[in-house]
């Protein structure tokens, strides 16, 4: 009866955020290069008429890129979308979406003018009924077809330079699990040849931005096809685990009685089938994931190869990865040392920060310890344990972006590999997000965790940490600014003091210093923390 409600509520709510817009999916679209659908609420594109946006030229970025990808015109992904459309909605104010139809994130409202912070909470601590609402919510996404969007089955010269285009309808669920897949798939280079290094939300600066805009994009889709406004994403806090807690029939799914790399029969994701696992077989034909289903979600937590992850993620690794103060550096790839954002995503030590790509840390390891669907990156969405996560690691981003409270410009702006400058649009998501603009603090975009608003010193400490280690690095400078002060201080007392003795013996009148009020109205004072 709740999936039937649900189902319903599709015909009012439609989903509005994804890969490609459904209306720009044709050939006019194609051939002009040009995707500013009309907004519904006055018919204009872009909902220019009421002044939500307009149809305006993509601004891409000129920044030099790192040198990891060395082809130019080879990928439909290079300087996305331009491949596709090079004119789309520019979105004015809070407004957002592919037509200005909808709000930004963080604000609701007729106008998007009302401010919202919604909080995402640990999977164990909902309720019998709301962690059942969240299963039932999975299993709806995964079976009711995206309205406002489809994907590609074919590259742009396959499409004949969009004279021949090639789209196909898709359920909600699986359009996220293509669009991961389709931003870290390899570059088709024609025959049998492809090239491997190359990912647009991963091993690079833009793993932590990429999946915080992908997890919002995913959350208001399913606030909309179930008309819950309110829903967030739970999250599993993962630190110190000894085993996989959420792998069991009450949450997402036990392992299977007689095969341990299936899901038991009494969980609701057993039936479910995969899509966009077999990369070497879409490299050998050169062609892109269709979506056709690959058979059952795979899982076998813990008989992962131990030499490569021995455990589960420990409190010490996060606090650690959290010290770190550089976001990234050197190469920003997964060779990087000392980088924040290398440390979290895997690829290096979680107690040295020095890269280690043959170990798999923090996020890495828990994707190596499932051992299945989540295991190979193309295809990890498809198990929805991917969800709750990824939801914890952007808490631990979250965190440090509170720790250190970065400038925009820590983000990198040149030099990158591929995709990941500051400026560059993420891959393959229409409407179009920058890196940068995800580098911030999650409560700007409308959320926060539940585990990070309940210890109140908690936040004092990590607003304090960064001032902290600061000022240990100049602890002698200050100790030798405070002695050189204090005798200066005390120099000028004595003049001071004979100064006035020597005055009052001169002067048989002394007037007060006056400021007058507009004066005095004028005064400014600032400081510099």
């Amino acid at each position: 009866m709740l999936l039937f409600a649900m189902g319903f509520l599709l015909v009012i709510f439609q989903p509005s955020t994804g890969q490609f817009p459904r209306v720009c999916a044709n050939t006019q679209s194609l051939l002009s290069k040009e995707c500013c659908p009309p907004w519904d609420g006055d018919g204009s594109p872009c909902g220019e008429l009421s002044r939500r946006g307009s149809c305006q030229n993509i601004l891409l970025s000129q920044a030099p890129l790192g040198p990891q990808f060395p082809f130019s015109g080879v990928d439909d992904r290079e300087d996305w979308p331009s491949v596709f459309y090079n004119r789309t909605c520019r979105c004015e104010g809070n407004f957002m979406g592919f037509n200005c139809g909808e709000c930004k994130f963080g604000f609701s409202g007729l106008n998007c003018t009302e401010r919202q912070l919604k909080t995402r909470r640990n999977i164990f601590q909902l309720t019998t009924d709301e962690k059942n609402k969240f299963l039932a919510y999975l299993n709806l996404a995964k079976s009711i077809p995206s309205q406002d969007y489809v994907i590609a089955t074919g590259t742009y010269i396959q499409m004949n330079n969009g004279s021949n285009p090639m789209f196909r309808d898709i359920n909600v669920y699986d359009l996220f699990v293509w669009m991961h897949y389709y931003a870290s798939r390899d570059t088709l280079l024609g025959g049998s040849n492809v090239w491997r290094d190359i990912d647009f939300a991963h091993e690079a600066p833009g793993f932590l931005p990429w999946h915080r805009a992908f997890l919002l994009m995913w959350e208001r889709q399913i606030q909309k096809i179930t008309g819950d406004e309110n829903f967030t994403i739970p999250y599993w806090d993962w630190r110190d685990a000894e085993d996989c807690g959420v792998c069991t029939d009450e949450y997402m799914g036990g392992r299977h009685p007689t095969n341990p790399n299936l899901l038991s029969l009494a969980s609701i994701f057993s039936s479910w089938q995969v899509i966009c696992t077999r990369s070497e077989e879409y490299n050998s034909q050169q062609a892109l994931c269709n979506a056709t289903s690959e058979g059952p979600i795979r899982r076998n937590p813990g008989n992962n190869d131990k030499s490569r992850t021995p455990r589960l993620p420990s409190s010490a690794d996060v606090e650690f990865c959290l010290s770190l103060t550089q976001y990234e550096s050197g190469s920003m790839d997964r060779m990087a040392n000392y980088s924040f954002r290398n440390t979290l995503e895997g690829f290096a030590d979680p107690q040295t920060a020095i890269s280690n790509p043959s170990q798999s840390g923090l996020h890495n390891a828990l994707h190596i310890y499932m051992n299945g669907s989540m295991s190979q990156v193309q295809g990890s969405a498809n198990d929805p344990i991917f969800v709750i996560h990824h939801a914890f690691v952007d808490s631990i981003f979250e965190r440090w972006l509170r720790r250190h409270r970065p400038m925009l410009e820590v983000y990198p702006a040149a030099n990158a590999p591929i995709g990941h400058n500051r400026e560059n649009y993420m891959v393959p998501f229409i409407p179009l997000y920058r890196n940068g603009e995800f580098f911030k603090s999650s409560r700007e975009l409308g959320y926060d965790y539940e585990y990070l608003q309940e210890p109140a010193i908690q936040s004092f400490q990590d607003f304090l940490t960064p001032y902290l280690q600061q000022a240990r690095q100049i602890w002698a400078w200050l100790v030798g600014a405070a002695v050189v002060g204090g005798i200066i201080t005390a120099v000028l007392t004595g003049l001071v003091k004979a100064c006035r003795k020597e005055k009052r013996g001169t002067s048989s009148e002394i007037q007060p210093l006056l400021i007058e009020s507009e004066d005095y109205n004028n005064i400014t004072y600032q400081s510099n923390f």
